[in-house]
């Protein structure tokens, strides 16, 4: 079965090294809290806010050891007034037996205010 685990943060400045740091560090942690391993993940899309656009998120989970060959698409959200800013989502397609309540969405840094219902 393929379940969806959703992620977000958001970032101080939309920089290249914040845009690459804090996507990989989002996806690992994503990783880590549903037990994942890369071989696990049929895909990933990433997306950000219309005001990130120095870099590729994609690259920091490509260039992460053992991930390079997981697909992945980048895309920009909409653009919503009022919408939380430089923010990157994620949603993992992951081969899992994990019922659809046991499985961890991580919201870290401002985006916790996105789902403050799933955030522990």
């Amino acid at each position: 079965m393929i379940r969806g685990i959703r992620g977000a943060i958001t970032i101080e400045q939309d920089s290249p090294e914040l845009i690459w740091s804090e996507t990989a560090k989002l996806v690992l942690e994503v990783a880590k809290a549903n037990n994942v391993q890369p071989d696990d993940i049929a895909s990933i899309t990433i997306s950000t806010t219309p005001d990130i656009k120095s870099a590729f998120p994609a690259r920091s989970v490509r260039e992460m050891d053992g991930w390079q060959f997981v697909p992945i698409m980048c895309m920009h959200e909409m653009d919503v007034p009022g919408a939380l800013p430089l923010c990157i989502r994620v949603l993992l397609h992951v081969n899992t037996n994990a019922a659809q309540h046991e499985i961890k969405h991580v919201y870290l840094n401002d985006a916790v205010k996105l789902r403050p219902d799933l955030v522990k």
